[in-house]
This record gives C-alpha cells, structure tokens and sequence, in this order.
C-alpha cells in the first residue's frame, strides 16, 4: 500500500500533541515483563469516528491481566476526561509504574501528581515508538476492528452505549490465548482469591 501510495479508508486523528513546558519522564519499561496485577497499567486516547465528528476516549489497561481499570469518552480533548479516568482507576489499587506516551495529557502536572501522590514511578514512551504501549495499542485494535468500524456509529449516546458493552464484553466473557483461555477480568482479580 506504501510503495502504491495509499492508505485504509478509515480517518486519523492526532491525539499526542506534546507540551514542550511539561516534564517528560524516561520510559521504565525496557525488558519489564508484568509479573503481577498492578505492576503496569498503561494510559492512552483514541479518537472513535462517528457520522461528521469525532469522540474521544482513553482508557487504562493493567499490563499483567488485559484487564480495562477505568475509560472515560469525551467529545473534546479537554484533559478533564483524562483525570476522570485516573481518578475511577485509583480507587484502590494502585499501578507500581504508570505509562503513557509524551503527549500533553500525560505531560501535564495535573495528571502526573495524581500518580505521584499514589505512591506509582511515572514511565513514558520513546517518542514515536507506539510499541512501547504495546497492550493499550492491541486494545485498540480490538476495539476498533471488533466494535466501532462494524457498527458505525452515527451519534454519540449509541456510540457510549455500544463502547460501555464491549468494555463489558472484553473484560468479562472475551477469553485471551495469552492468559490461557481466560478473561482479563479472571486473572486480574485471581489474586483476591489467591491471598483469600
């Protein structure tokens, strides 16, 4: 498609702008492998198409289980969705390194405190290197290729309704090869079981 000169029909949308006054944190994660729930969650946001416009939404993802803590939609980039999110997924847990890309968001102070303050090491991706949020990245494929670009949401209440089930579908009754033919919602919340 390259060499030809063209692309898939689906639009794209930059949702990584940086902020060149915000810290940017050194990527922890080179050669980590999640042992446990908690260890990583990763942070990102999509945009999801629908008939003449866009919607927003960010989602967090435990590395170790798949498991989908928090996501918030928004029809603006406005950071407050973001903060949402982080708030909903700190109600209890708390990650040991919390990554993200570079993009003004996850830059901002407002978002990093929120981390620090819980106690989490705050990890960002090598700019351009998507690969570095590898598990966020797949969940997004799934999500577009499995829900949004079959369904074609047209406004934005039918789009939160049919995202809020598949949410519900992925983390409860769509098993993983990777976890052994379980749910991310298993093997996430095994551990209860386990320490019980």
């Amino acid at each position: 498609m390259q060499a030809m000169g063209i692309q898939a029909v689906y639009p794209r949308q930059c949702t990584s702008k940086g902020n060149p006054a915000n810290t940017v944190y050194p990527y922890l994660l080179s050669g980590v492998q999640a042992s446990c729930p908690d260890h990583v969650w990763s942070i990102d946001i999509t945009y999801i198409p629908i008939q003449k416009s866009w919607l927003y939404l960010t989602a967090i993802i435990d590395w170790y289980s798949r498991f989908v803590l928090a996501w918030e939609i928004d029809d603006t980039l406005e950071i407050t969705f973001v903060l949402d999110a982080c708030k909903k997924a700190l109600g209890n847990p708390v990650p040991e390194i919390m990554n993200s890309d570079q993009g003004s968001h996850f830059t901002s102070p407002r978002y990093t405190k929120l981390f620090k303050e819980a106690g989490s090491k705050i990890s960002m991706d090598h700019r351009g290197r998507a690969y570095d949020n590898i598990f966020i990245e797949r969940f997004w494929r799934s999500l577009k290729y499995e829900d949004i670009y079959l369904k074609d949401y047209q406004y934005p209440r039918e789009a939160r309704k049919g995202i809020r089930e598949y949410m519900d579908f992925y983390n409860n009754k769509r098993p993983h090869q990777s976890l052994g033919y379980k749910t991310p919602s298993q093997v996430y919340h095994e551990r209860t079981h386990q320490s019980s």
